[in-house]
């Protein structure tokens, strides 16, 4: 079992930078694929990147490929999203997620059992 929390939300004008954090406790992130997901108000829980445990290679969401990248940091049991060139549709609640269930689609929030409670990014125009 882990336990997983997001650090790093903030206000970030269009055009900016911001890096999320997803530290681990308990067991090592390294045992699992390790995904990021966000949810805008009134929208459903949108897939935004994952990291596979076997071989660290990602998988990206459409909106956001060629801007966000995803990597891990073993000794700080800590997995990373940064987002460059951001734009005012990223404006969303950030969360990590780990524990993909076997079989389950790498996109679909329900494929996964354990979660962060999530960081606030707001990209202002």
């Amino acid at each position: 079992q882990v336990e997983l929390v997001e650090f790093g939300g903030g206000l970030v004008p269009a055009g900016g930078s911001l890096r999320l954090s997803c530290q681990g406790s308990g067991r090592t992130l390294r045992s699992y694929d390790v995904s990021w997901f966000r949810q805008a108000p009134g929208k459903e829980r949108e897939f935004v990147i994952r990291l596979s445990r076997s071989d660290d290679t990602t998988l990206e969401g459409d909106s956001v490929k060629g801007r966000f990248t995803i990597s891990r940091d073993n000794a700080e049991n800590t997995v990373y999203l940064q987002m460059n060139s951001l734009k005012s549709e990223d404006t969303a609640v950030y969360f990590c997620a780990a524990g993909q269930r076997i079989g389950g689609p790498s996109s679909r929030p329900d494929s996964y059992v354990y979660w962060g409670p999530g960081t606030q990014v707001t990209v202002s125009a």
